[in-house]
């Protein structure tokens, strides 16, 4: 073999190797694909170098926990691409599998948007949808129903958007708050405002989009901002409630306009043939797609404790699989809560003041519970971890309690912050054994 002939396979061998490094490396990108597969993904590989941001475990590959004296192993049985259990209130990360893999969020992303865009519209305004408020909803989007030349409230909307994930509600309201190139520019922007920093964001919805991607750690920066929001707490815990239908004119000229019940997706919350309620839970978002699989992240309480979880994309294909899961890292998280030593932090927003004590406020402008579009100032009398049933003469009051876990809902400490050594949380709604 000629020298010329060998250098031309050397260098053919080391360009293979780079980009095959490169490929290992690189965030895994969501194409455009509609359908709802649960198992399909871009990557099964996580790559082998990831964010540090909220500490140095939070960068490696693989499940991270700090077991000790007391600390319960954790569950064998989670087969997430990525899944994080954090401390709500002290913002610690109590365990994480691949917290910071950037990976298609499905409709969980809907949470930033949530968050970005519900401070800017009272609930109480109304909106007549026009056709071009609808364009450019995926092909085999989940839809709530919205109807052309019908009013909607905004709380409608909202409604619309966590209970049944509907991307045409994401769409009405994005087109209300100057479009959706518009709206994608606030949730990107925002993300950068909560350190969030794995996360790209192409469609408002969550819609299957090439690059768009977000991450365990970035979508519970999300639900934790979002729980500041008296009005995202509301939207989240709701499980069931009345959404606005057609308009139909009789002979007689009358028009009349009926409402058809909407139930919450997210299984924890509302429970299915093979999944019960579980015990404490408070919403937040679930997701499904063809490239990010199931997602969800759930807040819940128990004996005083307020964990967050998110899980990504589960490999074993069974129905319901992404809450299962989900449920069992609660289980774990509740009784190594006090116990394990956390192996990271969610930080907190920029510009917050971390040096809150009780019964301050947020530093970012607003009031933990204010930006909701309410109207409403300082402490909140409402609960976050609260269900709410707004359907069959219900009100649509956080404080309306459902009983589906068989428990009693009591109210502690009505107005004032449980803070944590961050980032203050408004008062929460207990939930009894």
């Amino acid at each position: 073999m000629s020298a010329s002939k060998k250098t031309v396979e050397r260098s053919l061998l080391v360009a293979s190797s780079a980009l095959l490094t490169l490929s290992l490396a690189a965030p895994a990108f969501a194409d455009a694909s509609p359908t709802n597969s649960p198992t399909a993904s871009p990557s099964a590989t996580p790559p082998a170098d990831m964010s540090t941001l909220g500490g140095e475990q939070l960068g490696r590959p693989g499940s991270q926990v700090n077991l000790g004296s007391g600390v319960p192993v954790l569950p064998k049985d989670v087969t997430a691409r990525s899944w994080i259990v954090a401390d709500a209130e002290s913002g610690d990360v109590l365990a994480a599998h691949n917290a910071h893999w950037r990976l298609p969020p499905a409709s969980t992303l809907k949470m930033l948007f949530a968050d970005t865009v519900l401070p800017k519209f009272p609930r109480t305004a109304s909106h007549k949808v026009v056709p071009s408020d609808l364009a450019g909803i995926g092909a085999g989007s989940s839809v709530v129903g919205i109807k052309e030349n019908e009013s909607y409230t905004v709380h409608d909307l909202w409604l619309g958007v966590f209970l049944r994930s509907g991307n045409d509600a994401v769409h009405v309201l994005s087109a209300m708050n100057g479009g959706v190139d518009k709206t994608v520019k606030d949730m990107q922007a925002h993300a950068e405002d909560l350190q969030a920093l794995d996360t790209t964001v192409v469609s408002p919805d969550g819609y299957d989009a090439r690059r768009q991607v977000s991450s365990a750690y970035d979508l519970t920066l999300f639900a934790r901002s979002g729980l500041q929001k008296k009005d995202f707490r509301e939207y989240c815990s709701t499980v069931r409630a009345e959404f606005p239908g057609a308009t139909a004119k009789h002979k007689k000229g009358k028009a009349t306009r009926e409402s058809t019940e909407i139930r919450n997706t997210n299984r924890l919350l509302s429970g299915d043939s093979d999944i019960n309620t579980y015990q404490g839970i408070a919403g937040v978002k679930n997701g499904n797609t063809t490239n990010a699989g199931a997602t969800f992240t759930g807040v819940a309480e128990r004996g005083g404790k307020v964990l967050l979880v998110t899980v990504m994309n589960p490999e074993k294909d069974e129905h319901n699989e992404v809450y299962k899961e989900a449920a069992r890292l609660l289980d774990w998280g509740f009784q190594a809560s006090g116990k394990v030593q956390p192996v990271g932090e969610l930080v907190p927003p920029k510009g917050v003041d971390t040096t809150a004590q009780p019964g301050a406020k947020a530093s970012d402008g607003a009031s933990p519970d204010t930006g909701s579009g309410s109207g409403s100032s300082g402490a909140s009398t409402k609960p976050v971890a609260a269900s709410t049933d707004t359907a069959k003469g219900g009100t649509t009051g956080i404080g309306v309690a459902l009983g589906i876990t068989g428990g009693l809902l009591v109210l502690l400490a009505a107005g004032v912050f449980l803070v944590n050594r961050r980032w203050p949380l408004p008062d929460l709604m207990r939930r009894r054994r």
